[in-house]
């Protein structure tokens, strides 16, 4: 870092913190992600800070004279969000290949037709989570026959798979108690002490 003599920075040594952080009068700053733990210069202006790594400027901010606020350079943590999304991919790639002995060869087929691989993978993964492992090997292994290599096949195939038939009505049984309370009318047996013979007064 090149001496001025009209520089009226205050320099002092400071550590990022696991956040990559650095912390002035109760305000943090950030660092980009790749200097976290490490020690830092900082050249403290009434107006701005400059932060140094072995005479290299790696970070500056405007200075703020509010308390307990934090101030973040998105570009600082981008690296990071890149490194953290390489990583979930990764896992959620390995999650794919443990699905089927398929699940490679899918992976390529999808690859050739320039789809964009991944997100079908995020979607095929999420099926396995909703249906079995195993339903989803058996769609794979259907889809990869008809050739038809998208995560929307794989869904139509569990969906359809999942269809049942309503189940019926439970049948409804007369309980023998019911059949107790019912009220018969008692039948009229004048009509059988004639012997026979028509009741008085019919033809």
């Amino acid at each position: 870092m090149p001496h001025n003599p009209f520089d009226v920075g205050a320099i002092s040594q400071v550590r990022a913190s696991s956040q990559f952080r650095i912390t002035l009068d109760t305000n943090k700053y950030s660092v980009p992600a790749e200097y976290a733990g490490l020690r830092l210069l900082l050249k403290a202006y009434p107006d701005r800070l400059c932060i140094y790594f072995q005479d290299k400027l790696i970070a500056r901010h405007e200075r703020s004279y509010d308390r307990h606020q934090d101030f973040e350079d998105p570009d600082h943590v981008k690296p990071l969000l890149v490194q953290r999304k390489k990583a979930r991919d990764q896992k959620l790639f390995m999650r794919f290949m443990a699905l089927s002995k398929r699940a490679q060869q899918y992976y390529r087929k999808m690859e050739q037709r320039r789809m964009n691989p991944m997100h079908h993978v995020r979607k095929i993964v999420a099926l396995s989570e909703i249906y079995s492992t195993e339903s989803v090997a058996r769609a794979m292994e259907d889809a990869f026959h008809f050739q038809a290599f998208s995560s929307e096949y794989i869904a139509n195939i569990l969906e359809q798979r999942s269809r049942v038939l309503p189940e019926p009505g439970a049948l409804h049984l007369t309980r023998r108690e019911d059949l107790l309370e019912l009220k018969v009318d008692q039948p009229n047996l004048n009509v059988y002490q004639n012997n026979g013979k028509e009741p008085h007064g019919q033809i």
